[in-house]
């Protein structure tokens, strides 16, 4: 199977994916706005179709936009504080919006629809140079904001209190969601990227450990989803994303039977 390049170049994508999408979700699921990551991917949708239209990188048009729309959350924030849900209602409406009226014109230069659903065919050298720059401009950026963007993510007043520059910072982690979600478009597809955003990170906090220890297993789940879901979209010759997807949430489930036999060995165990 690793003989093909396709395969070479999807396990490098899967990798990046692996370790970027959790470092991202575990920020957004402590700030109980996972829904946002469903919200970027659609809106990444329009950013690819903008990319076919002008001949230019999906992925690179994918990242502008979605990019765009993060900042655009922010934005709102001010005007919408308490309604959340309402402003990512207007950027999936613009997202969509966008998208459908670019793919009914019948003016793009390539077919759209292997973007919804992935394809571990579609990964090209371009792409990995792009997906390579992107995650490690990711991470890095993600090293040096760490202490604030955790800060914020348990008490933005008290980070505001504390002197943290929290709307910069949150305009800095909308581009870093845009990354995320543009790294990951090609293998994951655009309608469950947002698995791979929370539900590794769902099945971490299970464990119910440290931050740090959190993180390191939500990156080790999301490896052991996207490894398996390769190899079984490629045996079962289906789309990755969908598989991805549902051993994402095959392994949540595995975690929670785990920790509810556990804890009734525990109850016996002290009833003796």
């Amino acid at each position: 199977m690793f003989s093909y390049d396709f395969m070479q170049n999807a396990f490098f994508v899967a990798i990046c994916i692996s370790l970027l999408c959790p470092c991202i979700g575990i920020f957004m699921v402590l700030r109980r706005s996972s829904m946002i990551g469903d919200t970027m991917s659609h809106a990444s949708l329009a950013g690819i179709t903008l990319g076919l239209l002008t001949s230019t990188n999906p992925i690179l048009g994918a990242f502008i936009f979605t990019a765009i729309c993060g900042a655009l959350i922010e934005f709102l924030r001010k005007y919408f504080s308490h309604h959340l849900d309402l402003i990512l209602t207007i950027i999936l409406s613009l997202s969509i919006g966008t998208a459908i009226t670019l793919i009914s014109s019948g003016k793009l230069k390539a077919n759209a629809n292997v973007f919804f659903f992935g394809s571990i065919l579609t990964v090209n050298a371009a792409d990995m140079i792009s997906i390579a720059v992107l995650t490690i401009l990711s991470v890095l950026t993600l090293y040096f904001l760490y202490n604030s963007l955790l800060y914020i993510a348990y008490d933005e007043e008290a980070a505001r209190v504390a002197g943290v520059k929290v709307d910069f910072i949150n305009y800095i982690f909308a581009i870093l969601m845009a990354a995320a979600v543009s790294i990951s478009i090609k293998i994951v597809g655009v309608l469950v990227l947002s698995a791979m955003i929370a539900l590794p990170v769902a099945s971490a906090l299970q464990l119910e450990k440290g931050f740090r220890t959190t993180l390191l297993c939500s990156i080790g789940f999301s490896l052991l989803a996207m490894i398996i879901g390769l190899f079984g979209s490629y045996y079962l010759n289906v789309a990755p994303g969908g598989f991805v997807s549902l051993t994402s949430v095959g392994i949540l489930l595995v975690v929670l039977v785990i920790k509810n036999i556990r804890a009734v060995i525990r109850r016996m165990q002290f009833s003796k």
